[in-house]
């Protein structure tokens, strides 16, 4: 059975800093497109950062190039989400996902991933 569970999401100050993890089951993670999507309340969910199955290549959305960091690690079979100088903007539900690709990068649209985790609070705020 596929799965993926979040964790580590919580209440941080603006300026602090939070380590998602994205636990993988049923599959091997690095075949996959593995990526974390955001999505705050009363707007879509997008793409953050993503990590190709070939080479880790990675992809990181503007709204958070030099704050967030994507990374995987294929003994544990689980990715990361290392997030630095958080903003209010960033609160949001944050979840994981996980596609097959053949080409980099590929789509980011919601409907091509089919596997997804269950999600996991952010919250900036003082």
């Amino acid at each position: 059975q596929v799965q993926l569970v979040e964790s580590g999401g919580g209440l941080v100050q603006p300026g602090g800093s939070l380590t998602l993890s994205c636990a993988a089951s049923g599959f091997t993670l690095d075949t996959y497109a593995s990526a974390w999507f955001r999505q705050a309340p009363g707007k879509e969910r997008e793409v953050v950062a993503c990590v190709s199955n070939a080479d880790d290549t990675t992809y990181v959305a503007d709204s958070v190039k030099g704050r967030f960091t994507v990374s995987r690690d294929s003994a544990k079979n689980t990715l990361y989400l290392q997030m630095n100088s958080l903003k209010p903007e960033d609160t949001a539900v944050y979840y994981c996902a996980a596609r097959p690709i053949s080409i980099w990068p590929p789509s980011f649209d919601v409907a091509s991933f089919g596997s997804w985790g269950r999600g996991t609070q952010v919250t900036v705020s003082s």
